[in-house]
């Protein structure tokens, strides 16, 4: 396995598959994240938005993203769209919920203190159950980018001509166990780096979080 990733990396310009599953994933998280986080910190806010979208996002999210790759090849066709498409469709509507629970898990006594001190809803939204929820927000979208790589090799097994799950299909196809299993390593090592850089991200963000001693 390891002489395969040498010769991957060296010989085969498995480099560019690499940064073109990156790219995927950078693109499809990101809007992702741009969907489910103000929408479920809305639902987590005000329980009339909940009940309104509670019905659509659960249904949602009990449908398998891969039952939709029929769909999104009829519409989007076989390039880039239609796997980040897919990439959305795996991870946004829990992102949806678990956004909106964090938020309702902000203390009521900030809420009511706020009120009681003359806040206006717009200003208790954004001056005191955003901040309050944003460590969690954060925590929960490092748990959800790990499903996010989950589905990558389903999105890329698709006429896709490049990306990690590309090569492993080749691999397949030719009975490479070496190349494939190269492939599965690579996908845990960058998935690994990525929860690193969130945890990062949240202790900088959060120094007041950080236990003593530590």
């Amino acid at each position: 396995m390891l002489e395969a990733l040498r010769e991957l990396f060296i010989e085969r310009g498995f480099s560019s598959d690499v940064l073109g599953s990156l790219r995927r994933i950078g693109i499809s998280f990101g809007l992702a994240v741009a969907i489910a986080v103000p929408l479920g910190v809305l639902m987590g806010a005000f329980p009339l938005l909940a009940a309104f979208f509670n019905p659509l996002v659960s249904a949602f999210r009990y449908l398998p993203a891969p039952a939709f790759i029929p769909l999104l090849l009829m519409w989007l066709g076989t390039g880039d769209e239609q796997k980040i498409a897919l990439l959305v469709l795996g991870v946004v509507w829990f992102l949806i919920t678990l956004v909106s629970d964090v938020v309702r898990q902000v203390p009521t006594d900030f809420i009511e203190t706020s009120k009681t001190l003359g806040a206006s809803r717009k200003v208790i939204l954004w001056t005191v159950v955003v901040p309050a929820a944003l460590p969690g927000i954060v925590d929960t979208c490092r748990q959800m980018l790990a499903v996010s790589w989950t589905y990558l090799v389903i999105a890329e097994i698709v006429a896709a001509t490049d990306g990690i799950g590309a090569m492993m299909m080749r691999a397949r196809r030719f009975v490479h166990v070496d190349d494939i299993m190269a492939g599965i390593v690579v996908i845990g090592v960058l998935g690994l780096l990525c929860d690193l850089a969130f945890r990062g991200v949240h202790w900088l963000a959060f120094p007041y979080l950080r236990q003593r001693g530590r």
